[in-house]
């Protein structure tokens, strides 16, 4: 197994458990929570994106959302199995709009969404969302239930320290050379391993181990984390419940969560990272504009200052399709989660795990109804195409800002 993101323990964990006296083997380049999987925002949505009219598109997003809830429902195990500390809670969660054609052109169709997938929800205007919220920046936002909020470093911790007995997991051990033949070998700077099969749970890198190639797309997430609220400041905001809410546009608008410690979290600024690396300069020019646009939203909350910025990273596919499956004899991926990896991840790699094995499982039928990632173009076209369309999407959303 390469890779101890969600898709990577999720796979690692199925695997010890449908074959309890095989040894596993996890590697990971880096320390479990300081990866993307511990850089994300805390959400695990059960919900698609977006769903069109047509029943090819419908049947889809019935097939998302089943793939969805079974990835919450393991993390739900594995909490509540393990006591991992993770601030797991149900709590659902609020799209918002923040202008009134946000609401017409996001907010509306996805209500009609929600009634043709036969879904709860509820519609909150202006008033209702900033009693929620603690903001009256938002015109109106949907509330739905079915979205667990978490700590997401923390439960990539907790996930990695309760694996199964036969699961080996090692931290900081980058592989370095990777022969993906008829016999799997894998060096490290520690030492070699030999196996039968392997998964690959690496997101964008799956490119550099030679499957994917031209089919992936990889983006910096930018996120900043304010200082713990005094009681005084908790009472400004009404002494409101944790919440978390996702904009109408992702480009444009803005990820935010209230936390249970509370602290206020914005997420904001994604781009195209083909090489993924971000400079500390960056990061603090990113921390400085989500100051100013936590100033702009909580007005209230005068003096409250970010007291980190972090960047994570993100693969989306041209056409929003996983790659996932098996993509030589003795190798399967679970890769490309299109930004919504806490879910989607985890059921991901324990699919995959049942494919290696030769399992038989419904839910892989529903994944590979997704689709397999679209071609780009090769650079430097691509990377003109991107940031194009990202200036574009930006500019057309800029009343979403």
């Amino acid at each position: 197994m390469i890779g101890a993101g969600y898709a990577g323990l999720g796979a690692a964990r199925r695997l010890g458990e449908l074959r309890p006296h095989a040894k596993i083997v996890v590697f990971d380049a880096q320390e479990l929570g300081e990866g993307a999987s511990g850089r994300n925002s805390g959400f695990a949505i059960d919900l698609p994106h977006n769903v069109g009219s047509s029943l090819e598109e419908l049947a889809k997003g019935k097939a998302y959302m089943r793939l969805a809830r079974a990835g919450i429902a393991s993390l739900r195990d594995s909490v509540q199995r393990h006591g991992i500390e993770c601030d797991w809670s149900e709590q659902g969660k609020y799209h918002t709009a923040s202008s009134e054609r946000g609401a017409e052109e996001i907010l509306l169709p996805t209500v009609e969404e929600l009634k043709r997938l036969n879904e709860p929800y509820e519609w909150l205007d202006a008033g209702k969302t900033a009693k929620r919220l603690g903001t009256s920046h938002f015109v109106a936002s949907v509330y739905t239930p079915g979205t667990a909020l978490l700590n997401p470093a923390a439960i990539n911790r907790g996930l990695g320290e309760n694996l199964p007995e036969n699961v080996t997991l090692y931290e900081n051990c980058p592989v370095l050379e990777a022969d993906l033949g008829t016999t799997i070998s894998l060096k490290t700077a520690h030492g070699s391993v030999r196996a039968q099969k392997v998964i690959l749970a690496v997101n964008g890198l799956a490119m550099r181990f030679g499957f994917w190639k031209g089919r992936l797309l990889n983006f910096a997430a930018h996120a900043s984390l304010s200082r713990r609220l005094t009681a005084a400041e908790q009472a400004a905001l009404g002494n409101i419940a944790p919440w978390g809410s996702t904009p109408a546009n992702a480009f444009a608008g803005i990820t935010m969560r209230y936390t249970n410690d509370h602290r206020i979290l914005i997420r904001q600024n994604i781009h195209f990272c083909p090489s993924l690396r971000q400079s500390d300069e960056r990061r603090a020019r990113v921390g400085a504009e989500h100051q100013r646009l936590f100033d702009d939203r909580f007005p209230m909350l005068k003096g409250v200052t970010m007291e980190r910025t972090w960047t994570g990273y993100i693969c989306l596919s041209r056409n929003g399709a996983p790659g996932f499956g098996q993509v030589a004899p003795n190798v399967w991926s679970a890769v490309c989660q299109n930004a919504v990896g806490v879910a989607k991840g985890t059921i991901s790699g324990r699919l995959a795990a049942a494919m290696a094995l030769g399992e038989d499982d419904p839910l892989i039928a529903d994944m590979i109804s997704l689709g397999t990632p679209a071609p780009v173009p090769p650079r430097p076209l691509l990377d003109i195409g991107v940031r194009a369309r990202f200036a574009y999407e930006i500019f057309r959303n800029r009343h979403e800002a």
